[in-house]
């Protein structure tokens, strides 16, 4: 299958899917870290959502893809959408414009993938704040219930596909990057294995969860 991976710079949902003999394809605004520019581009990603299309990976080769993707999953952005950080978007009982605006923007790509034309779609997110009244999700699943011993609560949207099925479940023995806030107020075992950088480490999919889109959906 040719599967677009939206959003991912860490390629493990890429690698997954490489890793079973698929044609899959990482996609971000930055350098991905997962060790395989051959299998990334490095662009925004709209124009290739909709499939019928030409791009180059990271090593400087030309690819085509013709007709539709057979899959995309995507993570796109969440800081300004989350509700982890709805706090930001209240001064007192004044809404903060900026932020709001920034959140729509994020809602915007968000939807431009859900509504992109290909049959199976899956797109992963924290909740959102229900000020951006999102679609309601699919499913919703913990790192713990694919074998790696952690709580993050991840929302997944799904079209055209089964949902995501249990591989491995074990106990949790933390909160993946808590908000700070949360940290704050909980014991050791809820204060996450990072206080600092949460957005990026957040955004990285367990391998866990990797390996199962893989081998349930591919």
């Amino acid at each position: 299958m040719n599967i677009l991976v939206a959003c991912e710079e860490s390629q493990r949902v890429c690698m997954a899917f490489r890793e079973k003999g698929h044609r899959a394809f990482s996609c971000d605004v930055i350098e991905c870290s997962g060790g395989h520019p051959e299998w990334h581009i490095m662009q925004d990603v709209i124009p290739l959502l909709n499939g019928n299309c030409e791009f180059k990976t990271c090593d400087g080769k030309v690819h085509t893809v013709n007709g539709k993707w057979d899959m995309i999953i995507a993570f796109p952005p969440c800081t300004k959408t989350s509700n982890a950080g709805a706090r930001h978007l209240w001064k007192g009982h004044t809404l903060n414009l900026q932020r709001y605006y920034e959140g729509l923007c994020g809602k915007a790509l968000f939807m431009t993938i859900y509504n992109a034309d290909c049959e199976k779609i899956v797109i992963e997110n924290p909740t959102p704040s229900k000020i951006y009244e999102y679609p309601e999700p699919t499913q919703k699943i913990q790192p713990y219930q694919f074998g790696n011993p952690f709580t993050k609560l991840t929302l997944l949207w799904e079209k055209g596909v089964a949902p995501l099925k249990s591989t491995d479940i074990v106990e949790p023995k933390a909160t993946w990057c808590p908000s700070g806030s949360y940290s704050g107020k909980h014991g050791k075992q809820h204060r996450g294995m990072f206080t600092k950088n949460r957005a990026k480490n957040r955004s990285k999919t367990f391998s866990g969860i990797a390996k199962a889109m893989a081998e349930q959906w591919g």
